[in-house]
């Protein structure tokens, strides 16, 4: 029998165990963090029904989306034949089926679902993977994960929420210690207002406008101006300077920021809304204990998703402006009524973090991680197992992280296999120690050994196991 190929389809991230162990740790800070701001966690389903994926989401993500076909007792993907009664036919509408594309959408039907069983302002985390279309290219994936947080109010939901936002944004990035970066803020109230004050009052063309001047550092000024003075767009050559003269507001500190949305000028009633609201954030960004030089004003942050409606945020590395926003998200009014009568607004952001690994550490920003195993007993002697295994089992009590070889051969062969799996520290044992009442400890990292009292085995392997976690 020919044997089938062992592959997986492009745009997956599947990782050997110490790359997979660091991509974990990274997992675990994250959470670390979102908890200890007070966030809870919940979990959705990846399968949602497509019409509420769907929603508000424009023509760009509906194309990206997997679509699930039907499977088992249905025969096609939007009938489901039965027979009630005897003699009777009916047809019954089975709605169609999608695979979630982003964790925000989900969350909106799951507090309109769950609105009278949760408490406000409800403040959640969801760390699950996601699932997009994308074309089979370098660093673009199809499932990775996203790690966001929301707070969500119940008929109103105050600014100072979205100050608090990059507070956790420093605490995680901080901690992920991946080097120094910036925290952008801008507010889609003051790029509609400044809109509506040169004439683009249409609310579709303002938000096609938005998703051009987003593009800003990516495609650059020409391109922006190309493009609106072009067929699609039609503005003037004086029109699209003063946009573009807008969206390159850049801030280099509170003060700066303060200066800088006054020099604007007055404009429209949702201008002045949104200069206020990006006023009292940055102040209370500073408040929350954010130093200034991780967050600044960019007038030309819009983020492209139509659901967001106030603050926005993008995140980038100082040093690899390449890698580009390794944290986004924003604020959203509106985004579950069209679930729910009810008022929910709500702001939050999302870290892709599958794609934020792969840049790293294709950056060599991040490496393999060490072993979750501490420590390896050798076996020596066969007739000796049950002594290993009791030595493990107390090493194990001890909250130390124990392997044992169980099928013996040679020492050196163990202490290859011990390298080869990221495990720092092997426990010899054999006749001589055993004699002497003592074990013997090969510290592979500094590639030298020690003997210890076996009564002193736990106390010590604690000691070194704090350095080396110290040491990094």
């Amino acid at each position: 029998m020919a044997l089938t190929p062992a592959r997986t389809m492009p745009g997956v991230l599947e990782l050997l165990p110490l790359d997979q162990i660091a991509f974990q740790r990274m997992l675990d800070v994250i959470r670390r963090n979102y908890e200890r701001f007070g966030f809870l966690p919940i979990e959705t389903p990846v399968i949602e029904y497509s019409d509420v994926l769907l929603t508000k989401t424009g023509g760009e993500t509906e194309r990206q989306v997997y679509f699930v076909q039907s499977t088992g007792a249905l025969e096609k993907q939007h009938e489901l034949v039965s027979e009630p009664k005897e003699g009777w036919v009916t047809t019954q509408y089975v709605p169609e089926l999608a695979l979630r594309f982003d964790l925000t959408v989900p969350l909106a039907r799951y507090v309109a679902e769950h609105e009278r069983d949760l408490s406000f302002p409800f403040r959640r985390y969801q760390m699950q993977k996601v699932y997009r279309g994308e074309r089979a290219q370098r660093g673009r994936f199809r499932e990775f994960y996203q790690c966001d947080i929301d707070v969500i109010g119940k008929d109103a939901l105050s600014v100072r929420y979205d100050a608090e936002i990059p507070a956790v944004i420093y605490s995680v990035f901080r901690e992920l210690n991946i080097g120094a970066f910036t925290i952008q803020l801008n507010n889609r109230k003051l790029m509609r207002g400044y809109f509506e004050s040169l004439g683009i009052v249409d609310g579709e063309q303002q938000m096609l406008v938005l998703r051009e001047v987003d593009k800003l550092d990516k495609r650059g000024a020409d391109y922006v101006r190309d493009t609106l003075t072009g067929a699609t767009f039609g503005l003037s050559a004086e029109v699209a300077q003063k946009i573009l003269a807008f969206v390159q507001v850049r801030s280099t500190s509170l003060q700066d920021a303060y200066d800088k949305l006054d020099a604007l000028g007055a404009g429209p009633e949702a201008m002045e809304q949104g200069r206020n609201e990006l006023k009292e954030v940055l102040g209370l960004i500073h408040a929350f204990g954010v130093p200034e030089t991780h967050y600044v004003l960019n007038l030309s942050i819009a983020r492209g998703l139509d659901y967001y409606t106030g603050t926005v945020y993008e995140t980038t590395l100082n040093d690899h402006p390449q890698i580009g926003s390794i944290c986004s998200g924003g604020r959203y009014e509106n985004l579950a009524s069209q679930y729910t009568k009810s008022q929910l607004p709500g702001v939050g952001i999302s870290i892709g973090l599958t794609r934020l690994y792969w840049q790293l550490r294709d950056a060599g920003l991040i490496s393999t991680a060490t072993s979750t195993v501490d420590v390896l007993v050798t076996q020596m002697d066969a007739a000796q197992l049950p002594a290993y295994l009791a030595l493990a089992s107390e090493l194990r009590g001890a909250g130390i992280a124990t392997e044992v070889v169980l099928e013996g051969g040679k020492l050196g062969k163990q202490f290859k296999y011990a390298d080869r799996a990221g495990i720092r520290f092997v426990i010899v044992l054999g006749e001589d120690e055993i004699a002497k009442g003592v074990v013997t400890v090969k510290d592979l990292r500094r590639e030298d050994q020690f003997e210890v009292a076996r009564s002193e085995l736990i106390k010590t392997l604690r000691v070194e196991l704090e350095q080396a976690a110290a040491m990094g």
